[in-house]
């Protein structure tokens, strides 16, 4: 990490107003204790309101403002890379919109390097875009249930009544994560494995054990 990013980050932490140790911060931001103290020793000196001595801890005391698109190059990378992904994909007020931010980004940020334009669109997955994603991106913020024709990795294929919960990719993949009625527990379909889709006009009602938190609860790898 560039020392200005990690000047730019410890900011970041201490804007809360609480006390913070040196320790915590190295830990968080993966250097040593003592480049945490140079770099508040640094902060202090150049007019920064922050207060505080080795062993005891660092706070801000009075609240600053910051530019909003002082970005790292690895932020910006990754702003890119989403935009890109969105831009040359699968529903279509998203990648105008995509295409959209990309313009507003490109113009507060560095240019890339000469013959690398990371905001290029290429295209590549216009003749594969799942016509469904625009009616169940609809449910998920809705919140209406849906009910899918699904074919499993063995061909066989199954109706199932969902509540969508989320859209998300892997690869190239586009997957949905929801609670599946039929199996009473939560499925990750992919979205080109669906034949048939139909709204049902249903509500379905904020259920703990049932939203898309406790998916990722459920989803998550165990120790």
């Amino acid at each position: 990490m560039r020392r200005t990013d990690r000047l730019f980050d410890l900011i970041q932490i201490l804007r809360d107003g609480r006390l913070h140790r040196a320790s915590e911060m190295a830990e968080r931001l993966g250097v040593s204790v003592r480049t945490i103290w140079r770099d508040m020793a640094t902060l202090m000196a150049s007019g920064m309101p922050v207060e505080g001595e080795r062993g005891v801890g660092y706070i801000l005391r009075a609240p600053i403002t910051l530019p909003p698109m002082i970005l790292s190059g690895d932020e910006i990378e990754a702003l890119r890379a989403g935009v890109r992904l969105v831009a040359e994909g699968a529903d279509p007020a998203l990648a105008r919109a995509a295409r959209s931010l990309a313009a507003k980004i490109a113009s507060v940020t560095p240019a890339p390097p000469e013959g690398d334009d990371l905001f290029a669109f290429t295209g590549e997955e216009s003749g594969h875009v799942p016509t469904m994603i625009p009616a169940i991106r609809s449910a998920i913020t809705g919140r209406e249930r849906l009910t899918i024709s699904y074919i499993d990795p063995e061909g066989r294929e199954s109706h199932r009544d969902i509540r969508p919960l989320a859209l998300d990719m892997e690869g190239r993949v586009w997957t949905l994560a929801a609670w599946c009625e039929l199996r009473g527990g939560f499925r990750s379909f992919r979205i080109d494995r669906i034949v048939a889709l139909s709204p049902t006009g249903e509500i379905f009602p904020r259920e703990a054990g049932h939203e898309l938190a406790d998916y990722r609860a459920h989803m998550a790898p165990g120790p």
